[in-house]
């Protein structure tokens, strides 16, 4: 669709996106299996926002997407350079790790745990999204907490109005959330 409407605008002007989430502005895009919500991770104000919007207790942690290492590379303990490109080369399964964060890592994103939820987007929008932002994006689904997940922007402006700014796009193919596995020992927390 021609380059899904050049990248939605070039993400509705990387600068004015940028601003947007600076100021604490919150979003809802489009990911690989449904619509998330998503804000600048640290911006506390914003993250409980999001949990106040989804009715999510903030003990239980989100998770952050990126376009690359770099960008959750400040949150995490070190990778050496072979766990990297691991990281990278599950971007295209739609795999989210629970990675050791380093202790600095703020407890408004890893709730009451030690590790730190990551993934690598290889959705083309999100993974510009992110590029735009210059930075890794809150991303949890665009929902109240046990509803479905928004599966288009005009679900996600019924549902959240003009709370968040909804970009719009088509989710990508895969029909469930993100597998979700333990970065030590591999083990499926959520199929």
């Amino acid at each position: 669709m021609i380059g899904e409407f050049r990248l939605q605008r070039s993400i509705t002007s990387s600068r004015s996106l940028a601003a947007h989430l600076k100021r604490g502005g919150l979003i809802a895009y489009p990911t690989e299996s449904c619509y998330g919500l998503g804000c600048d991770p640290d911006n506390r104000n914003a993250v409980l926002r999001i949990l106040k919007l989804k009715r999510r207790p903030q003990n239980k942690g989100l998770i952050l997407i990126a376009s690359n290492f770099l960008q959750v590379a400040r949150y995490l303990q070190p990778l050496d350079p072979a766990d990297q490109a691991r990281l990278q080369n599950d971007a295209t399964q739609a795999i989210t790790y629970l990675m050791p964060a380093k202790p600095s890592c703020p407890r408004w994103l890893r709730g009451a745990h030690d590790t730190l939820a990551v993934r690598l987007t290889a959705h083309p929008l999100a993974k510009q999204l992110c590029r735009s932002a210059g930075s890794a994006l809150v991303s949890t689904s665009a929902n109240r907490s046990g509803q479905r997940p928004a599966k288009t922007s005009a679900d996600c402006r019924r549902m959240f109005g003009d709370k968040v700014w909804v970009l719009p796009g088509r989710i990508g193919k895969c029909r469930q959330p993100s597998t979700i596995r333990a970065w030590s020992d591999g083990k499926i927390i959520r199929k």
